[in-house]
Parts: structure tokens; C-alpha cells; sequence
């Protein structure tokens, strides 16, 4: 069965970081828009990133500066923008003289030119010149800047070997990646989107000045109107551009795989670690969940479909090998608790090799030769740091389009439970703690990191924890499962388990089918009252 849509201004395939970016930042310019998600929000890239907001230290190798800048002064508008799951983070980069890489960077092969002995080397002097443009780029505001720390005295040195004597300290931001993606959504929807996930794109075509698109969902087939169509299709970019839109390009995208191991906490720090590895390479381990090491990531060209992706045992036993190389205590698959991998799409620039391929984005715009038809806009590559300056990027290039438009707005705009200070956290914390005693000192400060000032709105009234209904374990409540679901749009125990939380790697067997079957029949409820509310919004 299809239904007549009304047109909308914007049409956006993807309900990734850019996509809900893009939507967000279109109806807060007064745009009417749509977004089709044929999965969850934050499903593929979005949600399996090593979640840091950062500049990329080590893009400054391949002289990336414009790309590095524009992420480093992103840093901090979003911290102010999301200081309940976003938060500085300080990162120890241990070194040893005599460790060599196989290095084949631009800065290395200049090296080696230049002095004799240095190819393979990453002297320290070189490391601290890009720490001090690392400082410097991005006119650092909020953050700290970098120090040398005596590994033989400092708390960071006891988890390494002792042969690394010094390191230096700099700053970066943490970031939860997949909640980044379902507030940008949630903040679309209240400024008039229509967000819809389950929902796959199935045609899109031109029609004069506008283009007719037909989505497919669990209750039947649609058809939408829009002005312009935004293909933010992440890794399936490349087969929403031949298959869906049945267009032409030269434009093409490199997959590279991203795998993450999680082990059980290593350290005893709040501190981050950046390891140079001997190929080359770099990977990060990272405290994660109070009780868990994050360590990642793998670079490696990507194959198959980007829905299979998953940590290979040889990257997993390479992740091992590369934290091994530094740590006191070899880390083993016995340490690994969870595993996860996602599949970057890269502008491909023809770089030799996953590691030196751009990070960069490219905005491709189609306005069918300038003939009057409708634009398409397409999404190529990006970082996560980056994603709201592409919006702003994206909205640009089809301002002249949308005349009426208004302009650029997002900069430090606080996402749903963002308007706090950003060294607010523990004085929001001890506030929620002390309105709902009930609350362990855990749940309180995860419902904070997760919600924000939200989070006294998600409890309400209630004076206990039976208040919020049935209790699945790991302080996940019936109140917060409903939360999820009629709020930012979670349909499954998986988008609440894996992407609106970490709560899987806490959760038993039963408690995880319990939610599961719970779930699963709230949502029977719920996506049908959606799927008719969206419906009759766009007809």
C-alpha cells in the first residue's frame, strides 16, 4: 500500500552521524525534513568509532593541517554543546629512543631526505613539534596543554614496561558516539522532522524540481516528496548512488574496517594511552565503562558487505601483540570481553594504503547540470569530530536552493540534556542523587552521563526504584526502557543494550531475554502508533 506524501524540503537517507547532523541543522534553519534509517540509528560507523572527539595527532604526518585545525576547534564547541557524554580526557604518548617504525608518511620520507639515519625514527623533538601544533591549531580554550611526565615517578608509568622512562601528556575529548547520534536525532525531531528508522529507501528518482522517493517499513511502502535528497548512506553510500538513485559518478568510496577490542580494566587511571606501533600504525586503550580497556584501532580495506563487519581473530591478536608491546602484563584473549568492528567510508583518494587514506569529507553536489531538476547531495568519507561542520557544509552548498533558509545556528547549541556547564557533571550528579536516594552512586552518575538534566525528567515522581517499573539488572529500569523507545527511538533490547547504552556488557542471560521479550512487545505498540503518525504527517 502507498501513500501520497507532502513535500518536504529535504529528503535524508541515513540515519548516521551525518545524516541526523544534517537533519538537525535543516530544521533548525526552518527546512521541512525526513530521514530514513533501513536499520537503527547509529547501527554500522556511528556506533562502532574508537569515540573520541579529537584532532588526529597523527594526521599531522601527512600534513593534513585544514582537516586537523577544523577538528581540533571542533573539540571544544561540542564540548560545551554535550558535557553529559562528552568530557576531556588526557592521553600519555610513552616513548622509547630506540624504537623504530616502518613508517612511509610524508613527514617520515622528508626525514629521512633530510637526515641521514632518521628514516624509521619518530625523534623526540618531531613528536614535540606536532604536540606544540597540535596545542596551538585549534586556539585551544577550555582544554590543558601538553606536559613531560617522568614515567619513573608518575602513576601513568606503574602499567608499563619499564623501558619506556618518559612520555608526554596532551588533551582530547571522549565522546559516546552512538547517544551523539540518537540526541542530534531526537533534537531534529523537535524542531519538526520526521525521523524514521526501519525504514529503507527503495527508489528515489527525479520529477521536474523535485524528487519522488518510496521507503518500504513492517507496515508497507510510502511515498515521499522533497525539494532536495541527501545521501548520507555512510558505507552504503556507493549503492544508494547506483542501485537506489541510478546515478553516474566518478566519486568513489575506500571501506576501511575499524576493529576495537574491550578487555577488563588494565589500569587503575582515568588517563588514555597512544601507542606507536613498529608498522607504523597507531591504537589508543582507553578506560571504558568504569570496569573495561578500550583498545583500537585497525585499519584494514574492507571487502564484503559493511553489515558483516566483525573483529577478525588475526586483528584482535594483532590489537593484543600492539598493547603487549607496552604494557607490563601481556594482555591476552583471555582479558577480552567484547569485541567490535565498523567500516569507515573514506573519500577515496587513491592513498596506497587503509592507514593514509584521507579522513577527510567531500560534499558531491548534483543539480542535474544546472538543467532546474532537483539537487542531490552526497556524503563521501568524515569523522565523527568533524560531523557538525559538514552539516554546516551540506546546508551550505544548498542554501542557494532554499532561499528562505536560515543560517548557520548549531555552534555550542546544547543537544537534549546538554544545558549545563561543562565542569557541571558531578554537581548534576550529587543534585539527582540527592532528589532520588534511592540511586547508587553508579546509577546516578550513569544516568547523568547518559541523560543529563533529562535525567530527572526520565525518573519523575518516583521515591523508589519499584517507582520505575520492572528491573531488567544493571540499574536498567522498565521507566528508562520507555524512555528509549517513545523518545529516541529504539526498537529493540540491541539499540538499547549496544547503542543507547554499553548496558550489554553488564546485563545477564536473563536479564537480556526478559528485556528482549519486553521490549519487543512495547514496540509492536509503539511503531505502529508511529508508523501511522508519520504517515499522517506526510500525506
Amino acid at each position: 500500500m502507498t501513500a501520497k506524501a507532502e513535500t518536504a524540503d529535504l529528503f535524508v537517507i541515513g540515519g548516521g552521524i551525518n545524516g541526523c547532523g544534517i537533519a538537525r541543522d535543516a530544521a533548525g534553519r526552518g527546512l521541512s525534513v525526513v530521514l530514513a534509517e533501513k536499520g537503527d540509528l547509529a547501527q554500522a560507523t556511528s556506533s562502532a568509532s574508537t569515540k573520541l572527539f579529537h584532532g588526529g595527532l597523527r594526521y599531522l604526518e601527512y600534513f593534513e593541517f585544514r582537516l586537523v585545525r577544523e577538528a581540533l576547534e571542533e573539540r571544544e564547541t561540542l564540548l560545551a554543546a554535550m558535557p553529559h557524554i562528552s568530557w576531556p580526557m588526557r592521553f600519555v604518548l610513552p616513548y622509547s629512543p630506540d624504537m623504530r617504525f616502518e613508517s612511509d608518511t610524508p613527514t617520515a620520507r622528508l626525514l629521512g631526505r633530510v637526515i641521514p639515519g632518521m628514516r624509521g625514527r619518530r625523534p623526540a623533538w618531531l613528536i614535540r613539534l606536532g604536540l606544540f601544533l597540535y596545542d596551538t591549531l585549534g586556539g585551544r580554550k577550555l582544554l590543558p596543554p601538553t606536559r613531560t611526565l617522568d614515567l619513573a615517578t608518575d602513576p601513568a608509568g606503574r602499567a608499563l614496561k619499564p623501558e619506556f622512562r618518559r612520555a608526554w601528556e596532551y588533551s582530547d575529548c571522549w565522546v559516546e558516539d552512538s547517544r551523539l547520534v540518537a540526541l542530534n536525532a531526537r533534537d531534529a525531531a523537535a524542531r519538526g522532522a520526521c525521523i524514521l528508522v526501519g525504514t529503507r529507501v527503495v527508489a528515489a528518482r527525479r520529477d521536474g524540481e523535485l524528487w519522488r522517493v518510496t521507503t518500504k517499513d513492517a507496515l508497507g511502502r510510502a511515498e515521499h516528496r522533497a525539494r532536495a535528497l541527501v545521501n548520507a548512506g555512510g558505507p552504503w553510500v556507493g549503492e544508494v548512488l547506483h542501485d537506489i538513485v541510478h546515478t553516474d559518478t566518478r566519486a568513489g568510496v575506500r571501506l576501511v574496517r575499524g576493529s576495537h577490542i574491550v578487555t577488563r580494566r588494565l589500569y587503575d587511571h582515568d588517563r588514555c594511552y597512544f601507542f606507536q606501533g613498529s608498522d607504523g600504525r597507531i591504537i589508543f586503550a582507553i578506560p571504558y565503562e568504569q570496569d573495561f580497556t578500550l583498545i583500537g584501532t585497525t585499519d584494514v580495506d574492507h571487502c564484503g558487505r559493511p553489515e558483516d563487519a566483525a573483529c577478525s581473530d588475526a586483528e584482535r591478536d594483532y590489537l593484543l601483540a600492539f598493547a603487549s608491546r607496552y604494557f607490563a602484563t601481556p594482555v591476552t584473549v583471555a582479558d577480552v570481553v567484547w569485541t567490535y568492528a565498523g567500516v569507515r567510508p573514506l573519500y577515496d583518494d587513491g592513498a596506497t594504503s587503509a592507514t593514509a587514506a584521507t579522513r577527510d569529507y567531500v560534499l558531491g553536489l548534483d543539480d542535474a547540470g544546472g538543467s532546474g531538476g532537483a539537487p542531490l547531495l552526497t556524503v563521501f568519507g568524515g569523522k565523527i569530530t568533524t560531523y557538525r561542520r559538514l552539516a554546516e557544509g551540506a546546508l551550505g552548498r544548498l542554501a542557494p536552493f532554499f532561499p528562505a533558509a536560515g543560517g548557520a545556528w548549531t555552534a555550542r547549541a546544547p543537544l537534549p540534556g546538554g544545558d549545563f556547564p561543562v565542569d557541571g557533571v558531578a554537581a548534576l550528579t550529587a543534585s539527582l542523587a540527592a532528589r532520588y536516594p534511592f540511586l547508587s552512586r553508579y546509577w546516578a552518575g550513569r544516568l547523568v552521563r547518559a541523560y543529563g538534566t533529562e535525567a530527572a525528567e526520565l525518573l519523575g515522581d518516583a521515591t523508589s526504584a519499584a517507582d520505575l517499573g520492572r528491573d531488567f539488572g544493571a540499574t536498567l529500569t522498565e521507566a528508562e526502557v520507555r524512555w528509549l523507545v517513545e523518545r529516541e527511538f529504539a526498537r529493540s533490547a540491541d539499540d538499547i543494550l549496544w547503542r543507547r547504552s554499553k548496558l550489554g556488557l553488564r546485563l545477564s542471560p536473563e536479564g537480556t531475554e526478559a528485556l528482549r521479550a519486553f521490549v519487543d512487545g512495547l514496540c509492536g505498540e509503539v511503531g505502529q502508533t508511529v508508523g501511522d503518525e508519520a504517515r499522517a504527517s506526510w500525506r
